[in-house]
């Protein structure tokens, strides 16, 4: 079968490999769509840990073509999403509920090879199942929709809140989505593309700001800013320096900051701790999508969130390449990976 590898940091590579042969708990899935993440591409440049040669590719929906004989709920037919992210089970985190910081957490598509191929091994627990009648192309935003669900579960959002998103790509116009279902009331999209605010205030941010224009800190949070005094939630989705020391900033007296972004390995910036301890700013880390894949399947299924204006272009494996290697075009969002496509 095809697949693209990441043979070494900064060498990416498309050939041909062995078909995987399911064991006695695993699912083989035809792959049909899979997303490229910016995890994918901090891989490629060594700025995120994993284990190359390793077949890359975490966000994933396939149907099922053959079943180990200790799978039980799936048969051959389906179609799943995989939750990329396997705990043990065992260790003291495990044991604590909480799996997404696993001492031997692995992951499909970055420990294991993962859906940037013709078909993928899933292990049957990390399935959730979807219709048959979705889109194909749907499947692939379950996972990264799970990893904005855990983050929305930990801002805590009350119906009425006011919230703030920094940075357009996919994780910031799923949140926007999201922070809309939990109740906030104004949802203000921050970032410097056009494209991405307007397409942000046509899938439910109540308002959009371009850091190109003016002050953020004053635009946003200002006397005369979108929410004067600062927003209730401020939610970090870029990963680069400058919005996640903007995102305090942006927080009334007592708010809640949640970072969702990843910043490259190693990366610092600076705060000011009496800042944060005189106006009581909460600073919150999600990390991956514990115990909530299966509710972002939902999401998906029931077409509550909007993926499709989120697609910016499908391409198939040739393409790969140059897409890992390289930042996003402008005002892209979402890149699919179409084993079919040429």
């Amino acid at each position: 079968m095809k697949a693209a590898r990441l043979e070494a940091i900064g060498r990416f590579s498309v050939r041909e490999v062995e078909k995987p042969l399911p064991g006695p708990d695993d699912l083989l899935v035809r792959v049909e769509a899979a997303g490229i993440c910016g995890t994918d591409r901090h891989l490629f440049h060594g700025e995120f840990p994993c284990r190359p040669p390793v077949t890359l590719g975490h966000e994933f929906s396939g149907i099922v073509e053959a079943i180990g004989d200790a799978v039980l709920q799936i048969r051959p037919g389906m179609r799943i999403t995989g939750d990329p992210n396997i705990s043990c089970g065992r260790c003291a985190q495990c044991r604590r509920g909480r799996v997404n910081l696993c001492e031997n957490l692995q992951a499909i598509g970055i420990h294991r090879d993962g859906g940037f191929a013709e078909y993928v091994l899933v292990p049957q627990r990390q399935a959730h199942e979807l219709p048959l009648s979705l889109p194909p192309e749907h499947g692939a935003f379950c996972e990264p929709l799970a990893c904005c669900l855990h983050g929305i579960d930990i801002a805590d959002i009350r119906p009425g809140s006011t919230v703030v998103v920094l940075g357009g790509g996919v994780i910031g116009m799923l949140t926007v989505q999201l922070a809309r279902l939990a109740g906030a009331t104004s949802v203000v999209l921050v970032t410097r593309q056009a494209a991405r605010r307007k397409l942000a205030e046509e899938i439910g941010a109540t308002h959009s700001f371009d850091p190109g224009a003016g002050d953020v800190i004053a635009g946003v949070a200002g006397r005369n800013g979108l929410v004067p005094g600062g927003a209730d939630v401020v939610i970090e989705c870029a990963g680069v320096a400058e919005t996640m020391t903007q995102a305090p900033k942006l927080a009334r007296n007592g708010g809640t900051v949640v970072i969702l972004g990843v910043m490259p390995q190693g990366k610092k910036v600076e705060i000011e701790p009496f800042d944060l301890l005189f106006r009581e700013i909460r600073i919150l880390t999600s990390f991956l999508n514990p115990h909530v894949h299966g509710r972002a399947a939902a999401l998906i299924a029931s077409g509550t969130i909007k993926v499709d204006p989120l697609i910016s272009r499908r391409i198939g494996f040739e393409g790969l390449p140059d897409a890992v290697a390289n930042p996003p075009r402008p005002g892209e969002v979402k890149v699919l990976v179409m084993p079919g496509l040429t």
